[in-house]
């Protein structure tokens, strides 16, 4: 039987980049002590109080089909949460409730993308964009970020891939893999370039919460942005909901009306008690989100300190986020190559950085998933792991 030809725009590096996952799944299922940091699901439990929203919603019945762009009293809160954090006055009509910034970010794309245009992206960057882009026929042009610039993209190299068939940037920040953050100006030069060139830009924010260093800024409070901005923001890593897949988008009235058109075709809405769960949510006051955000931060710390004298492994500190990438490039072995024998001989599961892009090479991300003991353990599997191969290679 023939298939279309998207299905392999939608496969490739970017769906095979779980594979050491997978693997460390299955090994811990046959009795392995194994230290899953391979993905970023956060092993705290979704508050108390929202999942308890959920539960009286579906006892009160509100299991039939919702507002399908987004129940109003939802969409009003994530204004009003979006306008607290980024300052950018925007109204329930510019939010669009989807499964998730994944689904948002394939929603955005369908909406803005033809066959043949050009989408900047910063690269190493998250392992579904290019299939997202892909889906649509879009080229991703990626811009190459350096460990050595702390994973930021320049505005420079930017403007010197721009051409007539560019049609939008796409950046993260914090960015993932990296955890890096944009500072404001250059926020405000990659602006100027959209402008200047009447680009969108996608701005995917999932982060923008776990911001433990400088300041976030939402691009599309800066002056002539919000007309070509797509905001991209989610419960999941803020609130420990991954699995509850609630994201959104906060768009250009024109833009929530198409997206509103596919979600349609591709969803018919979110279910009904999930969106009522998700007020609470963003509408409560919850200690447990500043104490997970605290948590991250603690173990990003643990991490660099426990590694920052280890042979062969650099720990490059992260602005934010729930990842540190770790340079094993003195090793001796490529990522991957690490990564697998990491996994084989110690028994830590992480992604390599090539499943990024080429520009993370010599690089493994570990995800700050688990509490501070075990996460202490890993480090010393990887610096024991590192000292291996140090003492394996030739001296000069």
């Amino acid at each position: 039987m023939r298939f279309s030809d998207l299905t392999q725009r939608i496969a490739g590096d970017g769906a095979a980049a779980w594979d050491i996952h997978y693997r460390a799944l299955a090994l811990r299922r046959q009795g392995q002590d194994i230290l899953l940091l391979s993905v970023g699901d956060p092993d705290f439990d979704t508050p108390q109080p929202i999942v308890q929203g959920a539960i009286d919603s579906l006892l009160a019945g509100n299991t039939h089909y919702a507002d399908v762009r987004g129940k109003p009293a939802l969409r009003a809160a994530i204004a009003r949460r979006h306008q607290q954090r980024s300052g950018q006055v925007v109204s329930a009509d510019q939010v669009t409730v989807l499964a998730g910034a994944q689904c948002a970010l394939f929603s955005v794309a369908q909406c803005v993308l033809n066959p043949g245009d050009e989408v900047i992206v910063a690269e190493p960057m998250y392992v579904t964009y290019e299939a997202v882009f892909g889906a649509c026929g879009a080229v991703v042009v990626p811009v190459p970020v350096r460990s050595e610039n702390g994973f930021r993209v320049l505005p420079e190299d930017v403007a010197a891939r721009i051409t007539p068939r560019t049609r939008a940037l796409a950046l993260n920040s914090p960015h993932n893999p990296s955890g890096a953050s944009l500072p404001r100006a250059t926020w405000q030069a990659l602006a100027e370039l959209c402008i200047g060139h009447d680009l969108w830009l996608i701005s995917d924010e999932v982060y923008s919460e776990l911001l433990f260093d400088g300041e976030h800024v939402s691009p599309a409070s800066l002056p002539g942005m919000a007309e070509r901005t797509a905001t991209l923001n989610s419960l999941s890593k803020s609130h420990a909901m991954t699995g509850w897949r609630v994201g959104w988008v906060v768009a250009p009235p024109a833009l929530a009306t198409h997206l509103e058109n596919l979600a349609l075709c591709m969803l018919y809405g979110s279910p009904d008690f999930v969106q009522d769960a998700a007020v609470i949510a963003l509408e409560s006051d919850l200690p447990e989100l500043t104490a997970m955000r605290d948590a991250y931060r603690q173990r990003r710390d643990l991490v660099c300190a426990n590694l920052a004298d280890c042979p062969g492994v650099s720990a490059l500190k992260p602005d934010g986020g729930m990842f540190v990438m770790l340079d094993i490039r003195a090793t001796g072995l490529s990522a991957q190559a690490f990564a697998d024998r990491l996994l084989d001989r110690h028994g830590v599961s992480v992604l390599a950085g090539e499943a990024f892009g080429p520009s993370a090479a010599g690089h493994i991300r570990l995800g700050l998933v688990v509490a501070e003991a075990p996460l202490r353990d890993a480090c010393q599997r990887i610096a024991r792991c590192a000292q291996e191969l140090m003492e394996a290679r030739p001296h000069a």
